[in-house]
């Protein structure tokens, strides 16, 4: 097992990575209260039940799967639980499953009561090495993605890469976007490992180097005021190919087709056959006209109209760039 210590002014917490450490919970997180289990209709049932098992008094919750689920109300259906089984500051909630169920469960536990303790056991390699680490907690509100939410840190991360023998080839490898995501702006020799294809024999190594440099980032800037903003690599026009494609495409598919946006040509000669190996898109159907007003309303727009995008000319290292409208269509248009 490798553990990564996560360490900042406003919070402490341990992410522990290896095969089979789900069942090594009770010595990770303190299980020996009330404990509110959320999970989603898509993850096996024996992540959650492990879990479950552990826990002395635990209520399991099962949200809808999928990203029109991602709302206020599946939220308020998680408070609703907590508040009608008397849970108290004391207890907490151990999310099990995607991105999905750690932003909503992670959301609810930071309203409860003005936040509860909070455990995040991913059990995809997209949650595993993106959403699990930073405390980003988050619902799509009114079509926008992520657009209401809160910064609440977990008490612990419990990465088991057991859980990767129940995930497709597709899902595998849009967690591998994010990893070459971290690796093409900020580690060299993790791209080249990637590049070369040696990696699949030792993924707890993939992850604990990939979320290395997430750790770093965010404990330089755990409220996303200026360095954080390095992990939207490929986001920018990624989340508008998200919403534009209406969910037939994955989340890691859409980052790895926005990548290819935000690079330089010797950067996309090399990005281009890595991303092709691991079986994500390098292109999307979709023209300026329909990207634009959709990055417009992204998160990441600044005052005068302008959008901060992360911009990689060299592998292993980044910019920033303010970009305005019209520069970003031109981008596009290049790239098409």
């Amino acid at each position: 097992m490798t553990v990564i210590p996560f360490r900042s002014a406003s919070s402490s917490y341990d992410i522990s990575i290896g095969k089979g450490v789900i069942g090594d919970i009770a010595s990770l997180f303190n299980v020996r209260r009330k404990v509110l289990v959320v999970t989603d209709e898509g993850v096996p049932a024996k992540y959650p039940q492990a879990v479950m098992s552990a826990c002395p008094d635990a209520i399991i919750h099962t949200v809808p799967g999928g990203e029109a689920f991602k709302s206020l109300a599946t939220v308020e259906g998680i408070l609703s639980v907590l508040l009608d089984n008397g849970f108290t500051r004391s207890d907490a909630v151990i999310a099990v499953g995607g991105g999905m169920v750690g932003d909503m469960a992670g959301f609810a536990a930071s309203c409860y009561q003005r936040g509860i303790d909070f455990c995040n056991v991913p059990t995809t390699l997209l949650s595993q090495v993106d959403a699990s680490v930073g405390g980003k907690t988050a619902v799509n509100f009114k079509g926008v993605k992520n657009s209401v939410g809160a910064f609440h840190n977990p008490s612990a991360v419990i990465i088991d890469t057991g859980t990767h023998a129940t995930l497709g080839p597709r899902l595998f490898a849009e967690g591998m976007a994010e990893v070459v995501k971290m690796a093409a702006t900020s580690d060299r020799a993790l791209f080249e490992r990637i590049e070369s294809g040696r990696y699949g024999d030792d993924i707890e190594g993939v992850i604990s180097s990939a979320l290395a440099i997430k750790v770093s980032v965010v404990t330089a800037d755990p409220s996303e005021k200026g360095l954080r903003a390095v992990l939207n690599f490929g986001h920018t026009i990624g989340h508008a190919i998200e919403a534009l494609c209406k969910g037939s495409l994955y989340h890691g598919e859409c980052v790895a087709a926005g990548m290819m946006y935000m690079c330089s040509d010797k950067v996309r000669e090399r990005l281009s056959p890595v991303l092709q190996k691991l079986g994500l898109p390098l292109s999307d159907p979709y023209s300026a006209s329909e990207i634009i007003p959709l990055v417009m309303h992204d998160k990441k727009r600044r005052a005068g109209g302008v959008v901060r995008c992360v911009w990689v000319e060299e592998i292993g290292s980044f910019e920033f760039r303010d970009l305005t409208p019209a520069e970003l269509s031109a981008i596009i248009e290049k790239r098409k």
